[in-house]
């Protein structure tokens, strides 16, 4: 029986969801899915399987998931699915999301980001690889392969990219009921890449979340060029939350308004300025970047 695994989730839907209409609309499906037999006679991960792709049918919101643990989700007290110890380790193992930052032939800097791990733990990592780039000519920023992450690591990246102070993007929190701005610092380590040099932002159907954040960002601003693909369209964060001892749940509670349109990508991606396939994205950057070369 998954009634109880159900339950919970429905419970989280109602509490945390961004659109609490629609968190009721969505749980009438699973709920109607469980009593059809759907989630009978199946491990947990084909469960969390089905289970989002049930999530996803009423509104098609890609960061709305139940999602398999393979080890055991620890029980806190508390509903959220979080290990600090762990995630410091991952980060760390991961370069915090950076895969490569170099100098390219015609003083061209390239950046690629994975993944935009906490700004808390991050930001060394960051200004590190922000430094190294600061003196080139231009800067191809790689998120073809970039799954997210936190939005104060998107606005410490644009910190060096500005020269003056701008108005990112805002959050609604639904749980708070209170909307947070993220501007770009007033202060950042060392050089500053600056606001006048080219930015070339290289995309993908796989650029998702945090990473469609940092190219929208820059894309209205109009301090960037964006190249590759329109991107997978997940304009709302989240959290994680517990279901069982091997289940946990990804619950968008916020959804992001930009400053300039007013809007965000949820559903449509980011559409960059020339669409191309997104493994010829970087040729087409680094040609532009090197117009004398």
């Amino acid at each position: 029986m998954r009634e109880p695994e159900i339950e919970t989730l429905c419970s989280q839907l109602a509490s945390y969801y961004v659109f609490p209409d629609t968190a009721n609309e969505i749980a009438k499906v699973v709920r109607a899915r469980l009593d059809e037999g759907a989630y009978s006679d199946v491990d947990d991960e084909e469960f969390a399987a089905r289970v989002t792709a049930d999530l996803q049918s009423v509104n098609g919101d890609k960061h709305l998931r139940l999602l398999y643990s393979a080890e055991e989700v620890p029980e806190t007290g508390q509903d959220l699915a979080w290990d600090p110890v762990a995630y410091q380790k991952e980060a760390e193992l991961d370069a915090f999301g950076i895969r490569r930052v170099e100098r390219l032939d015609g003083n061209v800097g390239l950046l690629e980001i994975r993944l935009l791990h906490g700004a808390e733990i991050a930001t060394p990592a960051y200004v590190a690889a922000m430094n190294l780039i600061a003196h080139t000519d231009a800067l191809i920023l790689d998120l073809r392969e970039n799954r997210g992450g936190d939005p104060q690591t998107v606005a410490l990246i644009c910190s060096y990219l500005f020269d003056e102070p701008v108005h990112l993007n805002d959050i609604y929190n639904r749980p708070e009921d209170s909307t947070r701005q993220f501007w770009t610092l007033p202060h950042v380590p060392g050089p500053k890449f600056g606001g006048t040099k080219p930015v070339y932002v290289l995309t993908s159907a796989r650029t998702f979340s945090g990473g469609e954040e940092l190219s929208y960002n820059l894309q209205q601003n109009e301090r960037a060029t964006l190249i590759g693909e329109t991107t997978r369209g997940g304009a709302h964060p989240g959290e994680r939350y517990r279901v069982g001892p091997h289940l946990k749940s990804a619950v968008p509670n916020g959804r992001a308004i930009n400053p300039i349109s007013g809007t965000n990508w949820e559903g449509v991606g980011v559409v960059p300025h020339i669409q191309v396939p997104a493994d010829e994205a970087f040729e087409v950057a680094y040609k532009k970047a090197t117009p004398k070369s």
